[in-house]
C-alpha cells in the first residue's frame, strides 16, 4: 500500500512503529509540531513513540520514511534518549484536541476533535486542516455539525486555552491499560493532567494512581472534589492508598479519611501506623481468607477473581472466624498449585501449609526481602504476635519498595538530561526544529 501524504493525527494514536526489517520498535502516543506567527504552516517535527519499558522517544519526522495503514515505518534509527518538551512545542493529542477555538469568517466557537498532517516533500509534514465541531461544544446528546477547515481559518491554537473538554482525547486512550494509560497521564501538561483523570470512572482513575509517581498521583487528588477522592481511595488496594494518604498533607489525609466508609479507612489507619518499609506498611489486607472448613472447589472459586493480582491469587490463608483483618487464628495457607491437585470435595484444612513461617508486621524490608528469596515466594502472610493474620506482602509490593523513586518514568544514568535539554537531532536536522 502506498504511503498516505494526509493524515488525520488522532488516528495514529496507538499505530505500531516498524525498523525497515520490520521489527516493531513502539507505538505513536502523540505528534510534536510547532506552531508559528503568520501564514507559515505549522511544521510537524516527530513522532512521540512508547518504546519498552514504557519510555517515550522523540522520532523525528526525517526517520519516517512511510505512514500507511496500521503501520508507521522509520529508517530504523532513533534515539533511545528520553522524550522532553521543549519550549514552544505542542503536543497534538494532549494540548490540542478538545480545545476551544474561534473561526476566523464567521466568529463562531468550535471544539478541535481532529488535527490533518501534510506532507509537502520527502519526509517534511505540515499541519494543513482541522477537524472540527460546531454547536454546544462538549457533552451535549444532540449530534453536532462537524466540519474541516484549514489550519489558519481558525485562532486559538497557538495560546494558553481556556477552555477545553476531554472528548476526543477520551476517545484516542479508550481500551489502554492502567499503566500505559498512567505513561499518557505523566506526559501531560499538569492541568490537562487532571481534566484527564476527573474523566475515568472510579475503577479505572483508582488503577492509573497505583501507577503513577507521587508528584502526579497528589496533583491529581487534590484536583478533585474530596467526596469522588474518598471514592477513589476506597477503590484502590488498601496499601496504595494509605501510601498515597501518607504523601498528603496530615490535615488533607484526616479529611479524606473522614468521608470513607468506616470499614476501610479503619483498614487504612491502620496500615499507617506502620512505616512504609516494613511488612506492614507494605502489606494489602484484603488477601483471600476462608475458614478450615472450606472446600477445594471454594478456594479454586475465590482465587478465580479476576480483580485479584496473580502474587495475590496465588495462596489462601485459612484461618478461625473472624475472617476480615485482623482474623481470629492463623492456621497456615494453602498454595494454589496444591488445591489444584486435590478434588474438589476436599476440605482447605487437609491441604494447609502449617510449616510456612509467617513474618511480623514491623518487620524491615530487609528482612522481608530475605524471606522471599529464601523461599521463593509470591506472596507472605503478615501475623501479629497474637496470630492474627493482618495482610499479606505480595512481591510485586516487595519489588516496588526496593527500586528508586519514579522508576516507571526515570531512566538510569540519564537524570540530568532535561537542564542539558536532549539533544535529539542530528545536526542536519537542526533547521527544521528551529523552523
Amino acid at each position: 500500500m502506498s504511503a498516505a501524504t494526509r493524515v488525520f493525527i488522532a488516528r495514529l494514536a496507538g499505530l505500531a512503529v516498524f525498523d525497515p526489517l520490520g521489527d516493531q520498535v513502539g507505538k505513536v502516543r502523540d505528534v510534536v509540531v510547532l506552531l508559528r506567527r503568520g501564514h507559515i504552516p505549522p511544521r510537524v517535527l516527530g513522532l512521540v513513540v512508547e518504546v519498552q519499558p514504557r519510555r517515550r522517544i522523540f522520532c523525528p519526522m526525517t526517520r519516517v520514511t512511510s505512514i500507511e495503514a496500521g503501520a508507521v515505518v522509520t529508517t530504523g534509527l532513533l534515539n533511545m534518549r528520553r522524550f522532553e518538551q521543549r519550549r514552544g512545542e505542542t503536543l497534538v493529542l494532549a494540548e490540542l484536541l478538545d480545545r476551544a477555538v474561534t473561526v476566523h469568517e464567521s466568529g463562531e466557537r468550535v471544539w478541535v476533535q481532529d488535527v490533518a498532517m501534510e506532507q509537502e516533500r520527502p519526509r517534511d509534514w505540515v499541519v494543513s486542516r482541522i477537524f472540527v465541531k460546531k454547536g454546544g461544544g462538549r457533552g451535549l446528546r444532540r449530534r453536532a455539525e462537524t466540519l474541516q477547515v484549514d489550519w489558519d481559518a481558525v485562532s486559538g491554537l497557538s495560546i494558553e486555552p481556556t477552555e477545553q473538554g476531554t472528548e476526543s482525547l477520551l476517545a484516542t486512550v479508550e481500551g489502554l491499560r492502567a499503566a500505559d494509560l498512567a505513561s499518557v497521564l505523566h506526559e501531560l501538561p499538569p492541568r490537562r493532567r487532571v481534566q484527564l483523570a476527573r474523566e475515568l470512572d472510579d475503577t479505572k482513575l483508582a488503577d492509573v494512581l497505583e501507577e503513577l509517581p507521587e508528584v502526579d498521583r497528589v496533583g491529581i487528588i487534590a484536583g478533585l472534589e474530596e467526596e469522588r477522592a474518598a471514592d477513589i481511595l476506597e477503590e484502590m488496594s488498601p496499601d496504595d492508598a494509605a501510601d498515597l494518604l501518607s504523601e498528603l498533607p496530615p490535615e488533607t489525609a484526616e479529611s479524606l479519611l473522614a468521608l470513607v466508609e468506616p470499614s476501610d479507612a479503619e483498614d487504612l489507619r491502620r496500615l499507617l501506623t506502620y512505616d512504609d518499609s516494613t511488612a506492614g506498611g507494605m502489606m494489602t489486607t484484603e488477601p483471600v481468607i476462608l475458614p478450615p472448613d472450606s472446600t477445594v472447589a471454594e478456594a479454586l472459586a475465590r482465587i478465580r477473581d479476576h480483580d485479584l493480582s496473580p502474587s495475590l491469587a496465588a495462596q489462601v490463608y485459612v484461618c478461625r472466624a473472624p475472617f476480615e483483618t485482623p482474623t481470629g487464628k492463623y492456621l497456615g495457607v494453602a498454595h494454589f498449585q496444591r488445591l489444584l491437585r486435590e478434588p474438589p470435595a476436599t476440605l482447605v484444612s487437609a491441604v494447609v501449609d502449617a510449616d510456612l513461617e509467617p513474618i511480623g508486621p514491623e518487620a524491615p524490608l530487609a528482612e522481608v526481602t530475605r524471606y522471599f528469596a529464601t523461599y521463593n515466594l509470591v506472596a507472605l502472610p503478615v501475623v501479629d504476635e497474637a496470630d492474627h493474620l493482618l495482610g499479606a506482602v505480595t512481591v510485586d509490593d516487595v519489588v516496588d519498595h526496593m527500586l528508586p523513586d519514579n522508576w516507571r518514568h526515570t531512566d538510569a544514568g540519564h537524570d540530568g538530561d532535561a537542564a542539558l535539554g536532549r539533544a535529539r537531532d542530528e545536526l542536519a536536522e537542526g533547521p527544521h526544529r528551529a523552523g
